[in-house]
């Protein structure tokens, strides 16, 4: 009896998902976050966008109170790895699907942001350079924007959960 099995693409085949695949994607991400807050009695409305190479799915709600729980920065993580796996497991692709729950993102782009300009002041007090504590591959890719429009450049080092960024001088 012979078996097979089926291997997330490649890194670099992850940017060729076509817009097709993404809203896909968009789609069934949000089937299953709909399931979750049904599972919660929690009421929210979604809305799906596809740019940058990826899906985004956001959460929102009429009453800011209502969505208080799950835009908990961990437990946003935790709910798009799942999610990310619901899709994965529909669509046998690896899926880089983002979600913002309650406006979770730009907080957390307004987190990264402070930061960095912190890290820019240890730079602008002598230091060669300054690392910034590990995060997730979406999470450094914003840190690299914000260094960017800064004036800085920055670097990631590091495997799995340890996985960071050095910023430097330009």
């Amino acid at each position: 009896m012979s078996t097979s099995q089926t291997t997330p693409p490649a890194p670099s085949d992850e940017r060729s998902a076509t817009a097709e695949q993404l809203e896909e994607e968009g789609d069934i991400a949000a089937d299953f976050i709909e399931g979750l807050l049904d599972i919660a009695d929690v009421d929210g409305d979604l809305a799906l966008d596809v740019r940058g190479g990826r899906a985004y799915v956001s959460v929102e709600a009429d009453d800011p109170d209502a969505l208080s729980a799950l835009s908990d920065p961990d437990t946003v993580q935790a709910v798009q790895e799942l999610t990310r796996l619901a899709v994965q497991s529909k669509t046998g692709r690896f899926s880089r699907v983002i979600l913002d729950i309650g406006g979770s993102r730009d907080a957390r782009q307004r987190e990264l942001a402070v930061l960095v300009d912190r890290a820019a002041a240890r730079l602008d007090e002598g230091a060669s350079q300054a690392s910034l504590p590990p995060m997730s591959s979406y999470e450094r890719k914003l840190v690299h924007d914000i260094v960017a429009e800064r004036g800085f450049v920055s670097e990631s080092y590091g495997e799995g959960a340890d996985r960071h960024t050095v910023i430097r001088r330009a």
